[in-house]
């Protein structure tokens, strides 16, 4: 018998990554799987992908509330903005990892102006294991909240840089796509196959999207000094990856270093050398999505260009993976003292 576990919004599709996962961890063992409106449905009806497999085949959807989650010694919340808060205040003893930004934000006046009028609940521990003394706060918390999609990678991006000193924290401008999926499952017109399909497009553009006070607030604490981006964010016509293109105005001196490169690269091998999952690629190749498609991976790359001044880094994940399931289970494995990489992969599937 394994450390039970339950899904909350297992409908979605970060929640029908999270049972892919589940699936196939060693340690864990699947408690209440659980939906909103599709509450009653087989599991599999919503996710195909899962057919055959005992844990699912003839298992319907579960109501989402305290009762049903009450067997699990650990709690997956997959839920929509403002629902997580809500369920949490039911469970007051429960582990949770919670895939919503209900807890991400520190600062509430940053809460209410990316989200309204849903209601401030306050910050948990941060969920992103590859940043300085997180793994420690992680393993130590019973809640974590486990950061955005678009934040995971532009974090990763940028964290070794300013850790290091090697960049401007107050001229960073990040520029990232994503695919369909980091949308969520809604029907919406603009999400439509015929609208996407050989298009791309900017949206919440101006410094608007939700993800930007997140990535300040983690990279501010990186570097001990406020952080400033403009990050706008394009969809791409593809189901799921993230591609961040991040530059940096290099601090003073940097660019007189004749081997810059290498004290840049030396930033990233530093932070992530000892890890499973962030990998920093061999000079002259460049991450792209479909190598870390399926995997809790991500790839990232480092240049300077002296011409602007600046350091340019690119980073890629699975926006289901390292970008939200992939990670929460991370983050479980290291809450429930389990292997790190436990029940999770950093290879991609290709082509």
């Amino acid at each position: 018998m394994g450390i039970r576990v339950a899904v909350a919004g297992a409908s979605g599709y970060a929640g029908g990554e999270l049972l892919r996962l589940l699936a196939g961890h060693p340690d864990l063992e699947i408690a209440a799987v659980s939906a909103g409106s599709s509450a009653g449905k087989p599991i599999t009806s919503i996710h195909p992908n899962l057919t055959g497999h005992p844990r699912f085949d003839g298992r319907n959807f579960d109501v989402t509330d305290a009762e049903t989650m009450a067997d699990a010694e650990l709690i997956f919340m997959a839920l929509p903005h403002g629902e997580s808060a809500a369920l949490a205040s039911t469970l007051p003893s429960a582990r949770i990892v919670d895939l919503s930004a209900d807890f991400r934000l520190g600062d509430e006046d940053a809460w209410h102006q990316f989200y309204g009028s849903v209601p401030y609940a306050g910050r948990w521990a941060y969920g992103l294991p590859e940043l300085p003394g997180a793994k420690k706060k992680i393993k130590a918390a019973r809640t974590v909240a486990a950061p955005g999609c678009y934040a995971t990678t532009s974090i990763l991006a940028l964290a070794p840089l300013l850790s290091a000193g090697l960049i401007e924290p107050a001229d960073i401008v990040i520029v990232a796509a994503s695919g369909t999926t980091g949308a969520g499952r809604s029907l919406r017109y603009d999400l439509l196959a015929s609208e996407v399909m050989g298009s791309m497009y900017a949206y919440k553009v101006g410094g608007a999207h939700r993800h930007a006070p997140e990535i300040e607030q983690a990279l501010t604490e990186v570097c001990h000094s406020p952080v400033t981006i403009s990050f706008t964010p394009t969809l791409a016509p593809m189901p799921r990856g993230i591609l961040a293109t991040a530059t940096a105005r290099l601090a003073p001196g940097v660019a007189d270093n004749p081997d810059v490169d290498t004290v840049l690269r030396d930033a990233f091998a530093g932070l992530y050398g000892g890890g499973p999952f962030v990998h920093l690629l061999p000079p002259g190749q460049w991450p792209v999505t479909g190598a870390v498609a399926g995997s809790n991976g991500a790839h990232v790359q480092v240049a300077a260009d002296l011409h602007a001044g600046r350091a340019v880094v690119v980073a890629t994940t699975d926006n289901l993976g390292k970008g939200a399931a992939g990670q929460a289970v991370q983050i479980a494995n290291l809450m429930l003292g389990l292997r790190e990489t436990a029940g999770l992969t950093t290879h991609g599937v290709a082509p």
